[in-house]
């Protein structure tokens, strides 16, 4: 494969450094770093200065936070998303982004492939290059992980000494677990979690407290809605990253969103992975609060349906698929009156829904709901047919049973 110049996903890390060396000496190429600041809470300027010492001459360091959250992951909450009734997709919907800016960044370089530092046992890789085929059919994509011979840590670290690239030896600050963050998520795998029956360790928790440890007392929070998003926490209007960096902060601090989960992955193997995702979860319960006011049952229940094949479409990496986009109108379509506000309280790992209104939306009619006088607004003989009717199919097949 000829390659004159690459774009590299690039975190300043040890691995993806070596993939900037081993790119440059096996394909003789000029690479262009890549690096997103989508909320992982780490310092960023060290890149750029590994990548300047490298001899790097295009070096891209860019704040898609607001991107991140307004565009991708917000989209994702308004259908309710959960990947196997447990995982929040917070690594998944970060991919899709990272893959549209890598290929955004090529065809502004001049770039003829692209670079990224997932491994070739993982979804990841996927993930990122069905994005970068979806958006760049022709580009070419180099994936170290499933090419060269750096198969163990020795051999990394070898190939680091040879070649003068800094080791980061510092005791006590090293994680022994693979970590991946953004801001709507933390991730752990590796370690202790390779044995589905060890409980992770208590100092493994980057984002939340212990039930044991969490307050006393519940926070309560008001969250407002408009057409499917939070715009606003307690009545401050926040942007979609504001919102989620707040609530990670509030419900982290009350024991909220921890989950370990064993996943099916798109490369066929089962994973045990730990997520703390406090935000993503207040965000969940608060959006289906709000959109059991405002949303006809029917549409509500179509969208149930139809959220576990969304889910997959993003774990799996299909976000620029043709149908993901499908889905994706139909929901928003459904968002347009999903309008109010959601009465949280918080309180050790739970989050409790303790009211829900809508003044231009609300589909609940107290009027026809109570248990007292209802003035005539519904005729409870009606349902007399409505059962019969409704029973018709079961009473045939019962009658032919019994003859």
């Amino acid at each position: 494969m000829a390659v004159n110049k690459v774009v590299l996903a690039y975190s300043g890390g040890l691995d993806t450094s070596i993939i900037l060396k081993w790119l440059e000496q096996t394909y003789h190429c000029e690479v262009v770093t890549f690096t997103a600041d989508i909320g992982q809470g780490e310092e960023l300027e060290p890149a750029r200065l590994k990548a300047q010492k490298m001899g790097v001459k295009e070096i891209y360091i860019e704040d898609l936070k607001e991107e991140f959250v307004g565009d991708f992951v917000f989209p994702m909450l308004r259908a309710n998303t959960i990947y196997e009734g447990e995982y929040l997709l917070g690594t998944s919907i970060a991919r899709p982004l990272i893959a549209k800016r890598l290929v955004e960044i090529a065809k502004l370089t001049g770039a003829d492939a692209i670079s990224h530092g997932a491994t070739g046992k993982g979804n990841d890789q996927v993930r990122f290059e069905l994005g970068a085929y979806a958006l760049m059919p022709d580009v070419k994509i180099i994936a170290p992980w499933r090419l060269w011979d750096l198969t163990s840590r020795e051999k990394l670290m070898q190939y680091a000494q040879t070649h003068g690239i800094a080791i980061d030896f510092k005791k006590g600050n090293k994680s022994p677990y693979s970590m991946d963050a953004n801001l709507l998520h933390i991730s752990y795998e590796g370690g202790v979690l390779e044995d589905p029956w060890l409980e992770p360790e208590a100092d493994m928790w980057r984002w939340s407290v212990a039930v044991e440890e969490a307050p006393d007392m519940p926070t309560i929070i008001e969250l407002t809605y408009e057409k499917g998003d939070a715009v606003a926490i307690d009545g401050k209007r926040l942007s979609p990253a504001q919102v989620l960096a707040h609530l990670n902060q509030v419900a982290g601090a009350n024991a909220i969103g921890r989950a370990d989960i064993v996943e099916n992955r798109y490369v066929g193997m089962k994973s045990r992975g730990a997520y703390e995702t406090p935000g993503g979860t207040v965000l969940l319960k608060a959006h289906r609060a709000i959109e059991s006011l405002t949303l006809d049952r029917e549409v509500a229940h179509l969208k149930d349906d139809l959220m576990p094949r969304y889910a997959s479409l993003i774990y799996n990496g299909y976000w620029w698929s043709p149908e993901r986009k499908m889905l994706q109108a139909m929901i928003d379509a459904s968002q347009v009156t999903v309008n109010g506000l959601v009465r949280l309280k918080l309180y050790k790992g739970n989050v409790i829904v303790t009211g829900r209104k809508s003044t231009t939306d609300s589909l609940f009619d107290a009027s026809i709901a109570t248990f007292e006088d209802d003035a005539g607004a519904y005729n409870q003989k009606d349902a007399e047919g409505f059962i019969k009717l409704n029973a018709l199919r079961m009473r045939i097949a019962a009658k032919h049973k019994h003859r």
